[in-house]
Formats: C-alpha cells, structure tokens, sequence
C-alpha cells in the first residue's frame, strides 16, 4: 500500500466525541469539593489512595498516547521484536520500582516531591538539579502528548494539527485545574478501562480485517532479515538495550511516578506496581503490532512521518463505530499522562520553588501554594502547545529523555540507602556526566580510537551498573555486586571496539557509569553519616504547619550521633538544607 484515504470523522462529530470525553471527565472531577481541597491533597491525595484507583492511576499515566505511538514506530522500524523490546522493558521497570518505592516512602513517608526529599537529604542543588530536570522531562512528555493528539485529530477530522493541539490541550487543563492530582487519579480508573477494553476489540478487529493471518505470509517481502527475525541484534541494539536502560530512569528521577508512590497507601505499593505492569505490558504490545503489520502490508504512512502510522491505520481498517472508539482510546491514553503531567509539575513549583526556596516550610501558605500550582498548569500547557508545533520524534524524544535522567539514578538511589553520599558528590557526579553524556550522544566528539575506547569501556560499566541496581532492588547488595561484575566480564570481550558505534545506547550508559564513578569515588571515604530519620521531619504535609523547627532544620554545628550531618560535606554553600527560610 502506497498510503491511505484517511475516513474523516466530521466537525460536529469530533467535537462531540471531545465534548464527551472531556466533559464526562471534568463531570468525574467536580466530585471533589473545594470544600476538601487544601495544598497537601492537591499534590499527593493524602498519601492514602487505595489500590483500584492506585493501580489503574499508575497504569494509566505509564500508558500513554506516546507510547502506543512509539510502540507502533518501533515493530514497523524494526520488525515483529520491536513491541516486544519497547512493551516489555518498559513493563518491567513499572516492577523494579516497587522494591526502590518502598525504601522511598519508609524515609519520606510524607513527602510531595523526590527534589523535596533530595532537598531534605543533601541541600538546593540537589534539589534544583532533579527538580529542573523534571520539569524538562515533564513538558518534554505534555508537548508529545499534545502532538499525538494534535496528529489524531488532524488525520480523522477537518480540523488542522493546530487546532487538535489546543483542543486537547485546553481539555485536559479543564480538568485538572481545579483539583489536581487528585483529578488525575480519579479520571484515571475510567480511562484505563475505556483503554484496556478498546485495544481489546481494536486491536483483534484491524488484525482480521487486514486479512491475518494471510498478509504475514504474503508480505514477507517487504521486510528485511533483521525486520524478520525474532532475536535481531539490530532491534535489541537500537531498541531493546537503549529502552531497558532509559526506563529505569525514568522509573527512578519521573515525578508523575514519584508522585503516586507518595500518593498511595503505603502497604499497597507492591499490588499496586505489579498490576500496573501486567496492564502495560498487555496494552503496549498489542497495539505495537499494528505497527508490524503495517510492515508486513507495505503500508507507507503520510509523508514518511511515522507518528501517522496508528491513526492511518485505524482509519483504513475500522467501521465508524470502532474509530470512534479508536479515537476515544487515545485521547484517553494522551490525556491520562498530560493530566499527570500538569500534577507533576505544579507539585514541583509548589514544593521546591515556593514551598522550600522562596518562602520556607513553615512559612509557605497553603492557599498561596494552590494558587501557584494552578498557575503552574496554565503556563506550562502554552509552553507545550508552542513547543508542539515542532511536531519531533516522538521515540526519540522518550529516549533522550530516559538517557538524560540516567546521570541521576545512582546518586538518587544512594541517596536513600547509603549514608555518606554528601550533596557535593551527588551534584558533581550529575554535571560531570551530563558532560560526558552530550557529546558521546550527538557525536559532537568523533569516537574513532583511543576515545571510542573509552566510551566503550565507560557503556561496559554502565551495563553492570544499570543490571547491578536491578538486582539490588530485589535481593539487595550482595547479589548486585555479583551481578554488576558478571555483567561487566560477559559483555566486555563483545562490546569494547564495537559499542561505541549505537550513539543512542552508549550515551545512556555512559551517563549511568559515569555518575555512579564519580559520587562512589567523592563519598566512599568520607567518615561522616547522614541519619535518614531526619528526613521525615523534614518534609512532610504543608497544610497543617508540622514543619520542622528552625533549630532542627539548621544542623549548624551538629555532632556525629545527634541525628543532623555535620556543615562539612552536606551542606549547599555554606548551609545545611533547611525546612525554614533564614
């Protein structure tokens, strides 16, 4: 197939179907009173959301309209193994981050935000640091939503991708803005049962009325060798590796998931991740092989732009009513992350800007802080929409991303179970491998001899590193450390002289490498102990004043023992972090 007619839904029938949708939703939200609202249930719900809600909230916010698109990209990239290297992997770090959760909540079982606590831990610039790259990250994933939202609308209906972008842009703020993250996690159940019922008709339905399982025996010609086999190292290499480490990031330095973990109860942190990674998993792999199929039929998506795939797809394939399901599906999905999205940042401007660096926690108003957060939303969905317009990659950017925030996952970690990671290590280590990172990503630096040596030795120890964390959640230190050694022996005789040619791949595990060397090397030493028992008194709800006191947020001066670092190796220019303003 050399393309497709796209069957148009009209006007009033699109505005219907978004009237529907994001009326039936802003409906569910306005269940929550203002007389409830306050800044603590703004931001994390009580710290007491159950699991049904929990769970599908997390499956929701992990599912989004990216990746489906981005699963979709990857099988009609890289052949039948494609869903499988994006829809497992990203599955499976949903499930490694329960054992990491519930250390996070047994040291800050109140906290709001992971820069909050970093604050708390270390000082402002570890804070700033994971704060700033959060808020990057998270108007990153809002822009992407947006666009796949702007590209459905623009290929089913007569509106323009400008106008689909402000559509949905303005429907999920409708929303979200009043009730936050709590609005989020309500609407959420409903979407992720709309979502999971969809792709269970959907999907199926395309399959057979695309003539399966026929077209994958008569359009075996139209892929490659590496496209037809199931083990191709070209889809592990390009795909596979690069998504196992970027989703660990992504699992460990993402607010919007930090967010539900501080949100739900904390007893049920384990069913909650589990489930969500059974519901991914099932979802993102089903609709990632209409991206096989589409190779496998020959089908070219409009102008060679592969975020076109899914919705030209759906409109050659499905009767009107099943579009329309369609279309209800993937508002659904862009809608449960951009909404999770908008939380996560106006939790970020309420706790780390206002709530710690302008005003202190004690002093921070909590009516104040609502009205920041709302603020928040408003200008970080223009900046979206206007950074929409660029219509990029969507894969690409996920994996930049994930790759970004890989210098932050060791120090993150360690942060919360080892007790000499000192606030210098872990902003040194964050810089120096974002320096690293950048230029071995963009090839700004060729990697030809001696230096491709030394990317490639680096990406080794990030596999052993990136493995290593994995195991340390599960079965804790010992084991890692066997596991990071073995990984490093094994891939080593195969990846130095060759890794260094998959930019993509390399640049995340150097990130990961390169930061985990430089705070082990800056803390390893040092006698000093941080008592993680002053976290909890450091962070924790804003509503009802219980800050700690200024005496206790100084530790000027602090004795080994007394429960507060010394000044020396925590302290962030001079200071200690404090709970208070000076």
């Amino acid at each position: 197939m050399d393309g497709t007619e796209t069957a148009q839904f009209g006007a009033l029938a699109v505005v219907g179907l978004l009237v529907l949708f994001y009326g039936g939703t802003f409906l569910i939200s306005t269940r929550i009173g203002k007389k409830d609202e306050n800044a603590d249930g703004y931001m994390t719900g009580g710290n007491n959301i159950g699991f049904g809600i929990s769970a599908a909230s997390m499956t929701a916010t992990w599912i989004w309209a990216s990746s489906m698109y981005a699963s979709a990209t990857s099988g009609y990239t890289y052949g039948i193994s494609g869903p499988i290297h994006y829809g497992l992997w990203g599955a499976l770090m949903i499930l490694f981050i329960y054992p990491f959760g519930k250390r996070i909540r047994a040291v800050a079982p109140r906290a709001h935000t992971l820069a909050e606590v970093m604050f708390a831990r270390h000082g402002r610039s570890s804070q700033l640091m994971l704060a700033g790259s959060n808020v990057v990250g998270s108007l990153i994933s809002l822009m992407s939503n947006f666009i796949a939202g702007g590209v459905l609308i623009s290929l089913l209906s007569p509106f323009t991708f400008t106008q689909g972008v402000f559509a949905v842009a303005a429907g999920v703020l409708l929303y979200t803005l009043w009730s936050g993250f709590r609005a989020s996690v309500l609407t959420d159940f409903v979407q992720v049962v709309a979502m999971l019922g969809a792709v269970a008709v959907i999907v199926p339905f395309i399959f057979f009325a695309a003539d399966f399982p026929a077209a994958f025996e008569s359009g075996a010609h139209h892929l490659t060798a590496q496209q037809g086999d199931f083990f191709s190292s070209e889809a592990f290499m390009q795909q596979g590796a690069p998504y196992i480490a970027a989703v660990l990031a992504y699992a460990i330095g993402n607010q919007t998931i930090a967010q539900r973990l501080f949100a739900v109860k904390e007893s049920l942190i384990k069913p909650t991740f589990i489930t969500a990674t059974v519901g991914y998993g099932a979802m993102v792999i089903g609709v990632g092989m209409l991206g096989v199929l589409a190779l496998y039929l020959g089908f070219e998506p409009t102008g060679g732009d592969l975020n076109n795939l899914i919705p030209e797809m759906a409109a050659a394939y499905l009767p009107p009513v099943l579009l329309a399901l369609f279309f209800i599906m993937i508002i659904g999905a862009l809608s449960s992350t951009a909404d999770s999205d908008l939380a996560a940042l106006s939790s970020i401007v309420m706790t780390d800007v206002y709530g710690q660096n302008v005003t202190g926690k004690e002093k921070a108003n909590p009516k104040t802080m609502l009205l920041i957060g709302r603020l928040t939303m408003v200008v970080a969905t223009a900046a979206a929409v206007a950074f929409a317009s660029l219509q990029l990659s969507i894969l690409d950017l996920l994996v930049f991303v994930g790759a970004l925030w890989g210098a932050l996952v060791f120090p993150v970690l360690a942060s919360f179970y080892w007790e000499k990671v000192t606030n210098k290590a872990f902003t040194t280590s964050v810089l120096v491998a974002l320096a690293v990172f950048l230029p071995v990503r963009f090839s700004w630096i060729p990697v030809d001899g001696a230096f491709g040596v030394v990317v490639d030795v680096l990406s080794v120890a990030g596999i052993g590193v990136v493995l290593g964390l994995m195991a340390f959640g599960f079965f804790g230190l010992k084991p890692a450390k066997v596991v990071g050694v073995v990984a490093v022996v094994a891939s080593a005789p195969f990846a130095i002289g060759s890794l260094h040619e998959y930019a993509t791949l390399c640049g995340s595990l150097v990130a990961y490498s390169v930061s985990t060397l430089v705070c082990w090397a800056m803390s390893a030493r040092r006698d000093e102990r941080f008592d993680f028992a002053v976290i909890a008194e450091r962070t924790g709800d804003f509503d009802d004043g219980a800050g700690p006191s200024a005496a206790e947020a100084d530790g000027a001066g602090a004795e080994p023992g007394s429960g507060l670092p010394h000044r020396s190796g925590d302290s962030d220019g001079g200071r200690e972090p404090a709970g208070s303003a000076k």
